[in-house]
């Protein structure tokens, strides 16, 4: 990206949440806190966050359900430190059990926090009916009895089986040239050796499950998260799914925004999102809304659903293709997208597709192809409701969840 003054690097691990036994829910997430605590090089995640800031760039991690991510953006002229914070924190990480009680600590009032904030604990109901007593169902930072039960020995056992040289990818995007980057990752990483044979992941199969979840609390709002199983990452219609939600909940000019909000009046937030996982997915509807309006709410958002197994228009599938691959190539425009872009596609399917073949593929869907996968997924009896608000435990909504 010759154009731009920053530089930008990825290293993707190919473990998250899944990964996990019960035991050690949260395992995952504990290890990443942990490497932005400390190395004999960098003695203080003081120093290791400074080293990064004090140049005018951004430190920061992640934890998914399949993936962890380490990433780093500065200046230009900044790349080779970037790449020795992040390797340092990667290979030399102390793991001093006086940081690791610390973390711990830290992340159970993370998942307090997740508790207290209705809109991310009914993100995690949901997920709860979607993959029942599957890991993926599970909060990625575990739970507070897992965490305060996580050891040093199970977090470095984990480390050493998951984060391995053929486990991981690095990228790099910016103003920089190919073969220099080859030769300063090989220099900061070659001497990582650890490939080992890595333990897999527990396969998802649907089953039959409960449909509703309501959780009573006293919120000004009850938050709702209505959902359906969706399409994997390797699913042939997955960009299909993906233009199906643009129609109906992503952005202003969707139909979920118009009908709810624009002429109904009865939410400030409704989007719908999907999801895409190895072998199974989600589409998920979610709103906040005066819980007096929820019965009459959860009855618009079905009709919407409903709506979306007839045929969409012509105008309004050129609308919903434009706005898809203008929101692409808008965040492509960034160094760091443009890295997470192509290490997220490595990691996960071992094969990347670039801006202008994932635009052809959007170009290429037709209204019917639409309607028909509407009509395979959008079926009455997988629909899936969490509600979290002033509900009361008896309010008839199960009875709804049909399309």
């Amino acid at each position: 990206m010759p154009h731009t003054r920053s530089v930008s690097i990825c290293i993707f691990i190919g473990v998250g949440s899944r990964y996990e036994a019960e035991a050690e829910a949260g395992v995952s997430h504990f290890i990443e806190h942990l490497l932005f605590k400390g190395t004999p090089k960098r003695t203080t995640a003081r120093a290791i966050s400074e080293a990064i800031e004090g140049v005018g760039g951004i430190l920061n991690g992640g934890t998914d359900k399949e993936l962890t991510l380490y990433w780093c953006k500065v200046a230009q002229p900044h790349f080779e430190l970037a790449l020795d914070v992040l390797a340092d924190m990667l290979l030399h990480s102390k793991f001093d059990p006086q940081d690791i009680e610390k973390e711990r600590q830290i992340i159970i009032e993370e998942i307090n926090m997740s508790k207290d904030s209705p809109a991310q604990r009914v993100d995690m109901l949901i997920d709860e009916l979607l993959w029942p007593k599957h890991p993926l169902g599970r909060d990625i930072a575990g739970s507070k009895e897992s965490v305060a039960a996580i050891t040093r020995d199970t977090m470095l056992d984990y480390r050493q089986g998951q984060y391995l040289t053929n486990n991981t990818v690095v990228t790099i995007a910016g103003n920089i040239q190919h073969q220099q980057m080859v030769t300063a990752v090989s220099q900061a990483l070659g001497n990582w050796t650890n490939q080992r044979e890595r333990s897999g992941h527990s396969a998802y199969r649907e089953q039959p499950a409960q449909r509703l979840h309501v959780e009573t609390k006293d919120t000004e709002q009850a938050h709702l998260c209505l959902a359906l199983p969706g399409l994997s990452l390797f699913h042939p219609k997955r960009f299909t799914l993906d233009l199906l939600n643009v129609i109906l909940g992503g952005g202003m000019g969707s139909r979920l925004f118009t009908e709810i909000r624009d002429k109904l009046g009865l939410a400030y937030s409704i989007h719908s999102y999907v999801e895409h996982f190895l072998d199974t997915g989600s589409v998920t509807v979610s709103a906040g809304v005066e819980p007096k309006n929820l019965l009459t709410v959860i009855k618009a958002i079905l009709e919407q659903l409903s709506l979306l197994r007839e045929t969409v228009p012509e105008s309004e599938l050129s609308k919903a293709k434009e706005l898809s691959k203008g929101r692409l190539l808008l965040r492509m425009e960034d160094s760091r997208n443009v890295a997470g872009w192509v290490g997220g596609q490595e990691i996960l399917t071992e094969r990347i597709l670039s801006v202008d073949q994932v635009a052809s593929i959007i170009d290429a869907i037709t209204a019917d192809e639409l309607k028909q996968l509407a009509r395979e997924l959008l079926v009455g009896s997988r629909l899936r409701l969490a509600v979290v608000g002033r509900v009361a435990k008896d309010e008839p909504l199960e009875g709804l969840l049909k399309l």
